[in-house]
């Protein structure tokens, strides 16, 4: 069975990216057809990048940037919880997605944002990223806004739009990631 990341994207205070995420994994787990697992930006702590030659070279020299490595290796898939900050994602994500290379190709994902238009351009952004890494996003996504989705912008409630948008999400990122499984064997 493949093995895909609920990955939450923001680790600012008073961050809603872990609400989401975990609704995310719930459903993920109810739905069945993967191994999903939450791998959240705030365990790891990376610094700015750091490496003093690109990551598409894959020498890295930090113990930080090869334990980062060892995690990405491990999952064939994600879901990318973003937040939208400025148009566009959160640094500390794009941080995240600039260390390695080799360890994203060939892999697939989706993406579940949130702002006040729904996070549509923070997923803009990485799909634009996504390509660069040569990981392939999926076309169905969630959307959530603020003002329809998190109760006094703050406590995620999720409506049953946004229930019924994640299935399709689910549907296609299993479908791609047992695919492009077959790339990295």
């Amino acid at each position: 069975m493949v093995r895909i990341a609920v990955v939450v994207g923001s680790t600012r205070p008073g961050r809603r990216s872990r609400q989401v995420a975990d609704w995310v994994l719930a459903r993920a787990a109810a739905h069945g057809g993967a191994d999903f697992e939450i791998l959240d930006l705030a365990d790891y702590k990376l610094p700015l990048l750091d490496e003093p030659v690109p990551p598409s070279l894959g020498d890295y020299k930090h113990e930080h940037t090869k334990a980062w490595a060892r995690t990405i290796s491990g999952f064939d898939g994600f879901i990318f919880v973003t937040a939208e900050y400025n148009h566009s994602v959160p640094g500390v994500l794009k941080n995240a997605l600039d260390f390695l290379y080799a360890e994203w190709n060939n892999k697939a994902a989706g993406f579940v944002s949130y702002g006040g238009a729904g996070g549509v351009r923070a997923v803009e952004n990485l799909r634009l990223i996504a390509g660069e890494l040569q990981i392939a996003d999926v076309r169905a996504q969630v959307a959530l806004p603020f003002a329809t989705e998190f109760e006094n912008f703050t406590t995620f409630t999720p409506s049953e739009t946004a229930e019924e948008a994640l299935n399709p999400l689910l549907d296609q990122l299993i479908s791609w990631t047992t695919a492009l499984k077959t790339l990295r064997t």
